[in-house]
């Protein structure tokens, strides 16, 4: 499993969720098959966002799409957003 994940501050939290549910990526066209949503404790203005794909190059595409999507709205919605693709090499239950 590969998971893609993006990171950046928002102005505006409830904003920022409207546009994120209203899916302009259509994560579920791109492969995406689970995703999560998290707000840093320290400052809810932070935002990290995890989804998973079965494969890297799906996982790549993706982030291709966010980078056009994020030109359209940094400095306005979102700061400096940043993905990374990452790769599970193990997951345990405790």
């Amino acid at each position: 499993m590969y998971t893609v994940r993006i990171e950046h501050p928002v102005a505006d939290f409830a904003r920022w969720k409207q546009v994120f549910d209203g899916d302009r990526a259509h994560r579920g066209r791109s492969g995406v098959r689970r995703y999560r949503v998290y707000r840093a404790v320290d400052d809810p203005r932070f935002v990290t966002v995890d989804l998973d794909f079965d494969g890297s190059a799906q996982a790549e595409a993706f982030v291709a799409t966010m980078r056009g999507l994020w030109s359209k709205v940094e400095g306005s919605l979102i700061e400096g957003p940043r993905a990374r693709i990452l790769e599970a090499v193990e997951e345990r239950d405790l």
